[in-house]
């Protein structure tokens, strides 16, 4: 199980589950996230990216059942 979250980082213990399972070694799913967790090979999770700068406001409309242009498309 090391060899291969050594080799792809990104898996979890369910496909690593799963990659084992081809191997021909067979275990039971509770047992391989305890010593998943035991060996803690957890995967990180990614930072979300943030938006820059600052939004505008939106423009008032000027009549009822109106759709204001934005200030980019006028």
């Amino acid at each position: 199980m090391k060899a291969i979250a050594a080799k792809r980082r990104r898996l979890g213990y369910c496909r690593i589950g799963v990659m084992l399972e081809h191997d021909g070694d067979v275990m039971n799913h509770k047992k391989l996230y305890r010593l998943y967790t035991e060996e803690k090979l957890g995967v990180r999770r990614r930072d979300r990216k943030r938006a820059h700068g600052s939004r505008t406001p939106m423009p008032e409309a000027l009549r009822p059942s109106e759709r204001p242009l934005s200030a980019d498309l006028a």
